[in-house]
């Protein structure tokens, strides 16, 4: 039962595994999600719907290791209104110390006539049972009417009004196809708390997609119509235009306390580390104007923005970068600074390294220092992050590459990569330098999967700037993702191609 307690700061409700994962190359590995996991958890985050376990072995046991490993955080997981999915959501979760099964059925017209072939009384029954059955196994029930903003109001109470009563502790109002504007959410909210029976005993719940740009601004007028609990994705991935972004609402409570009146108990400070685990294990690059976390978020080039920030930096900033992670003043290390200095930044970033993963990102600083004058937060983040992720156990190892191209030549490339500890060494021409050096580790590894994404940014600027790699890989009905970084951008899509190979 929801108490005054309870109702005075805003629950976040991370879906960032399940929801966002749902994108198309956002697949995460099991490991990987435990490292999104531990990172929520480390931000304060309420809730982390870890995945859907019915939906595949690998989310089962994903969403069983983020229940065992993930202190902290209520850890959930989604179900259909059906029996096997409840049942399948009961066992992973039970490692948990906190457990809460999120239960949903569709409630519009069309969902229910095109997609269930059911009548809305036959849904309402069904949503009573799937409640009843979720409150055998755990407390903490949430139920989502799918498509909610397009589902009839009064129908809409009726059902709220029968899962309170079933044992809901949660009711979630999803904009599923992000159709619904601020007034209409937030009148909605209004509508249900004031007129369904039982409403005091249960919290509400913002779920907002980005389809005309407006989640967060859905998700605000909710909380400001009575919605104490906001679902939503670091970055705001998603399907299709992708769901609320948390660093958006969580910042707009914290920056404009004034209006809204209400915060949530994020740390913020976690944020920029957050959005960058996410962008990379996804490979989902956050756009330069993304709001909060993107490159140009806290950068001024105009020459009045300037003049201004540097006389009272609050003449054109609304937020401190420290407020959400970032370093105004920028440590910079070199081809000079010891191990001391590197693992002290590195801990400050926020990494807790192993002393082998130290030594192999050392190791690569070093190498990366010959090329580069000055080595920036960004870049130490990128380098660490691409060495811990690799894995002694990797069947394949880049040991060295050339490459030849020119204007009026073929490209040509050459590589040199350990297979199982024996070394193999091929060329190839390809229709580019990344084409060739590709075709030749398809030659020496025997593998010829198709790249159906590549993605290269840099992680700080100038010509010396380390270059991040994203390639997404399909072979067999297989689809990976792999990462890899350097100064060298052909080194950066073979260390991303070479993750990709060995994770299939």
């Amino acid at each position: 039962m929801a108490t005054e307690d309870q109702k005075d700061y805003v629950r976040i409700f991370d879906t960032t595994l399940r929801d966002g994962e749902q994108c198309p190359g956002a697949a995460m590995t099991e490991n990987e999600k435990l490292e999104i996991a531990a990172q929520l958890a480390t931000m304060k985050v309420d809730i982390i719907e870890a995945g859907f376990p019915i939906s595949s072995p690998v989310q089962f046991q994903a969403v069983e290791r983020i229940a065992r490993e993930t202190p902290g955080p209520i850890i959930a997981a989604l179900a259909r209104a059906m029996r096997a999915d409840i049942e399948s959501a009961s066992k992973a979760l039970l490692p948990a110390k906190k457990r809460r099964i999120h239960t949903f059925i569709a409630s519009s017209p069309i969902h229910m006539k095109f997609k269930l072939g059911k009548e809305p009384k036959e849904v309402l029954k069904m949503a009573i049972e799937a409640v009843k059955l979720c409150r055998e196994f755990v407390d903490d029930v949430e139920f989502s009417p799918e498509d909610a903003t397009r589902s009839e109001p009064e129908f809409l109470r009726e059902l709220c009004e029968a899962v309170i009563d079933a044992g809901a502790t949660t009711i979630n109002i999803p904009d599923t196809v992000g159709y619904t504007t601020p007034a209409e959410y937030g009148n909605l909210f209004k509508f249900l708390i004031t007129n369904v029976r039982g409403a005091e005993k249960a919290i509400f719940s913002a779920h907002c997609h980005n389809d005309l740009g407006l989640a967060t601004a859905n998700s605000l007028a909710a909380v400001q119509n009575g919605a104490r609990q906001i679902e939503c994705t670091i970055n705001g991935i998603g399907e299709r235009a992708g769901n609320t972004a948390m660093e958006e609402v969580v910042m707009a409570m914290k920056t404009r306390k004034d209006t809204l009146g209400i915060q949530t108990r994020i740390k913020t400070e976690e944020i920029a580390r957050a959005s960058y685990i996410v962008k990379t294990i996804t490979g989902m690059l956050v756009q330069p104007n993304k709001a909060i976390v993107g490159a140009n978020a806290f950068a001024h080039e105009s020459g009045i923005h300037q003049d201004g920030v540097i006389k009272h930096r609050e003449t054109y900033e609304i937020m401190k970068p420290e407020t959400v992670g970032l370093s105004s003043n920028r440590m910079v290390l070199g081809r000079h600074s010891g191990r001391a200095g590197f693992k002290d930044r590195i801990v400050k970033l926020g990494f807790s390294p192993q002393t082998e993963e130290l030594e192999a990102a050392y190791q690569r600083f070093l190498e990366i220092a010959d090329r580069k004058k000055e080595i920036y937060d960004e870049d130490i983040r990128a380098l660490f992050s691409d060495e811990t992720r690799k894995s002694t156990g990797d069947r394949y190892q880049l040991e060295g590459f050339t490459v030849s191209t020119g204007t009026k030549s073929t490209p040509t490339a050459g590589v040199r990569i350990s297979i199982d500890g024996h070394i193999r060494e091929e060329s190839a021409t390809g229709d580019g330098p990344v084409d060739a050096i590709y075709r030749a580790i398809q030659k020496t590894t025997g593998m010829d999967p198709d790249v159906s994404r590549l993605v290269i940014s840099p992680v700080t600027e100038g010509q010396d700037a380390m270059a991040e790699a994203s390639v997404t890989l399909e072979y067999k009905g297989e689809r990976v993702v792999g990462k890899g970084s350097s100064t060298d951008i052909i080194e950066a899509c073979s260390r991303a191609y070479i993750s990709a190979l060995n994770r299939l």
